[in-house]
């Protein structure tokens, strides 16, 4: 039988805290400026906080599948707090799950996000304050390494601490980044013409190519 879930739960205080954390955390990364940086960090702030809300707060998910999950593993409490780690759960991870491989890899996805996110705003303030195009660092091997990020952050809380409203959401998320970035695309082709459709011509917008050199623009090219 699953037990009463108030202690694990219901704990609102560390819902904001987490979320202040992690939403200033990126903040301090992304430093939105332009409509549609805001769009962007306001879509990551509302999947942080749908997540850390049944992290600490309300866990719906367990509640929605508790039929599912108590049938399946009856020797699981279910509402304890650990058990919101459904992959180490339902693969059977007898140590704690905060060690187990898939929140291991989750911290992977986490900290690199915010390295693409930190590294490639970097790269673009340097860019955009010399009046030129962004194409060095991450920006030699995709074109929207910002965007790019968020995902990994989001992707490694789903593979930490997966929750139907954050599974729902994170598709959505992803086409809502692929928009603003040919938003994005559209305004800069239109300021640097040539010289950018030369650069997304040889540079991957998402997925980075390894196999070669690398893009071959630099800083005196634009």
């Amino acid at each position: 039988m699953m037990t009463d879930a108030g202690a694990s739960y219901g704990l609102w205080l560390l819902v904001f805290i987490n979320s202040a954390v992690f939403i200033i955390f990126a903040f301090s990364f992304f430093k939105p400026q332009t409509s549609r940086d805001w769009r962007s960090f306001g879509a990551f702030s509302a999947f942080i906080l749908a997540l850390f809300t049944e992290m600490y707060g309300f866990p719906l998910t367990i509640f929605v599948l508790s039929g599912w999950l108590q049938s399946t593993w009856p020797d699981i409490d279910w509402l304890a707090h650990d058990s919101g780690h459904l992959p180490e759960m339902m693969f059977g991870w007898k140590s704690s799950p905060h060690f187990g491989p898939f929140h291991l890899l989750s911290f992977a996805l986490i900290g690199g996000g915010f390295w693409l996110i930190s590294v490639a705003w970097h790269q673009l303030w340097n860019a955009q304050r010399q009046g030129r195009l962004a194409v060095t660092g991450p920006y030699a091997r995709i074109r929207h390494p910002q965007y790019v990020g968020f995902i990994l952050v989001m992707l490694g809380f789903l593979v930490q601490w997966p929750t139907i409203l954050t599974l729902a959401m994170f598709p959505v998320l992803v086409w809502m980044y692929v928009r603003l970035a040919r938003s994005e695309e559209a305004d800069t082709s239109a300021r640097f013409g040539q010289v950018y459709e030369q650069y997304a011509q040889s540079v991957p917008a998402f997925i980075p190519r390894f196999a070669g050199a690398g893009n071959k623009h630099d800083s005196r090219e634009v």
